[in-house]
């Protein structure tokens, strides 16, 4: 393996900003809004306009590590400590689309009980990572990430089976690009997606985010065998819509899982970039290395309350954050604007007031 360089350093001036990147961000929220009042208007609910579908929602500990080297012992992981968490594990669209539809998964966690400056100055002392099962956002700037905006307002007006369709037809793409050597377009590499089960997935922060004095990418990958096990499992199609939330459920029922959170640190801004989410970091340029556990015991992950606290009161935001972890790059300064204002149609739709948790004990059972 290649020793890294160096481990970049943070500093403001590592974010360009993007040609037009105020108004293609006014363009994002603009379609996100207009793609929430359609699903609002078919369900009679408001929903999140991305990950609206929830499978579960845990709570556990994020435990980490002591002993960490002086690159990884930084900001939240700066010394070893146990915090409360939740986890809210969903699929990305923002329609209740049938778990037999192959889409990307989610898992976002919130750590409580987080003390620092903030990235924002909201009040808040938790800590959101948003991960989904894909290293990469195929729509990587503010000027593609507007594209895929203009894509996922259009999906509430397709079927199911029309979105299976697609993926197939995406995945196929992906094979014979893949074994040609041949770039793959972002539309066919957020579509091909394959349906396994969601607790063997890892789940990557995709952007990157400042890491105290350095950047990094961050990750959660299966560490327990039962969860290792599920990696790369197909679901059941006999399972139905609900697929997904039956395999949670049932797991957890009976069983906890632990999962290893990850930083893969900057070595090189060219080969590594920040502004441009859709580059994957070389592993060889700069592995990923575990800094925490998250550790998810046995619960009943789907209940009446729990579901309905976690899908209309809560919300996970990128820039629910320390200053030490606040997010990089134009998507994500993007979403500094385009979360609140989601948030805030969902909660007044469904006339409800927002709710960010202090302690573990305001958590449904």
């Amino acid at each position: 393996m290649t020793e890294p360089v160096g481990y970049v350093r943070y500093r403001d001036d590592l974010e360009q900003p993007f040609p037009d990147e105020e108004e293609l961000t006014r363009q994002v929220v603009a379609a996100m809004l207009e793609a929430n009042k359609q699903v609002a208007a078919k369900h009679r609910h408001g929903l999140r306009d991305a990950h609206a579908k929830s499978h579960g929602v845990l709570v556990g500990e994020l435990r980490v590590h002591a002993g960490l080297p002086p690159h990884l012992a930084q900001g939240l992981f700066e010394a070893p400590a146990t915090f409360p968490i939740v986890v809210r594990l969903s699929t990305a669209p923002g329609d209740l689309r049938s778990d037999q539809v192959p889409v990307q998964r989610g898992f976002a966690m919130k750590v409580l009980g987080v003390s620092g400056d903030r990235a924002v100055e909201d009040g808040f002392s938790t800590q959101d990572f948003l991960l989904v099962n894909h290293p990469t956002l195929p729509f990587g700037t503010i000027g593609e990430y507007a594209k895929l905006q203009n894509l996922l307002e259009s999906q509430p007006r397709q079927s199911d089976q029309q979105l299976k369709v697609l993926g197939a037809g995406a995945r196929v793409a992906d094979a014979v690009l893949t074994r040609l050597h041949r770039p793959i377009p972002p539309a066919v590499e957020t579509l091909a997606a394959r349906n396994n089960h969601i607790l063997g997935e890892t789940f990557h922060s995709m952007a990157a985010v400042r890491y105290g004095d350095h950047v990094a990418k961050l990750s959660v990958a299966p560490r327990s065998t039962n969860v290792k096990n599920l990696t790369g499992q197909p679901v059941d199609p006999k399972l139905g819509e609900s697929a997904l939330r039956e395999l949670v459920g049932d797991f957890f029922a009976e069983l906890g899982a632990e999962y290893d959170l990850r930083a893969q640190l900057c070595v090189d801004v060219e080969r590594m970039p920040i502004e441009d989410a859709s580059v994957l970091w070389p592993e060889e340029l700069s592995p990923h290395e575990v800094v925490a556990t998250v550790h998810l015991p046995a619960q009943d992950p789907y209940s009446d309350a729990r579901r309905r606290y976690a899908d209309d009161l809560l919300s996970f935001n990128p820039w629910h954050a320390l200053a030490a972890h606040r997010p990089l790059g134009s998507v994500m300064r993007s979403r500094r604007s385009a979360y609140p204002h989601s948030s805030t149609f969902r909660h007044d739709y469904n006339g409800v007031t927002e709710h960010e948790p202090v302690s573990i004990d305001e958590i449904p059972a």
